[in-house]
């Protein structure tokens, strides 16, 4: 009888420690890692929701200034090769490890802007172009477009950050040792080439 009663009196205190066990480990970071990365996905989805709605502003932009200035055939060209380019490169959230893949992304963007910014200077020498109201419309979208693009891009690198910080120092090396974890890519542009385009007409 004593056996039996002592026996009962052990499975409580292995349950306890149990316990104690799982709650030390969710206290030390097992969950920081995924929640981190998930973080830094959504952040990266935020990102390439910016780029496409800037991407999709771009048809009608072109068309309105080919309206008012075909001679720019040049200027406008570049810009419809510079978007079909960087529609073409999408980086999935699986392939957020990889620099590659994200530098690809970010030249192609990169070019993307530096076209849309040489046809914002262009239009300057079209007044009548400016004074458009589906011209003006378009311009007040696209400069909303830019400055949430870099919130977003703000928003990933900080999120990236958090998370490369956790999977390099301890305990959470540990942990990515376990969920075979890798540091994200982040963008590496300068603080210039970050910067938004002008788009005040």
């Amino acid at each position: 009888m004593h056996t039996t009663t002592s026996r009962f009196q052990t499975i409580p205190l292995q349950l306890v420690l149990l316990l104690g066990l799982l709650t030390t480990l969710s206290g030390c970071g097992v969950n920081t890692i995924p929640t981190l990365e998930e973080q830094a996905k959504a952040a990266w989805s935020q990102v390439q929701n910016q780029y496409q709605r800037r991407a999709e502003l771009i048809p009608n932009l072109v068309e309105t200034v080919r309206g008012y200035a075909k001679q720019e055939r040049e200027v406008l060209t570049q810009v419809i090769e510079a978007r079909a380019k960087a529609t073409q490169i999408q980086v999935n959230p699986g392939q957020l490890t990889d620099p590659e893949a994200l530098r690809k992304f970010q030249e192609a963007q990169s070019q993307l802007s530096g076209a849309l910014g040489r046809l914002i200077a262009v239009s300057e020498n079209y007044p009548d172009l400016k004074s458009n109201q589906n011209f003006l419309t378009l311009q007040s979208q696209l400069e909303g477009t830019e400055n949430r693009i870099s919130v977003a891009r703000r928003d990933y690198i900080q999120a990236v950050q958090s998370y490369n910080t956790e999977v390099r120092t301890f305990p959470g090396r540990l942990w990515a040792m376990v969920y075979r974890s890798k540091p994200m890519a982040t963008f590496t542009a300068t603080e210039e080439q970050q910067r938004p385009p002008a788009v005040k007409f």
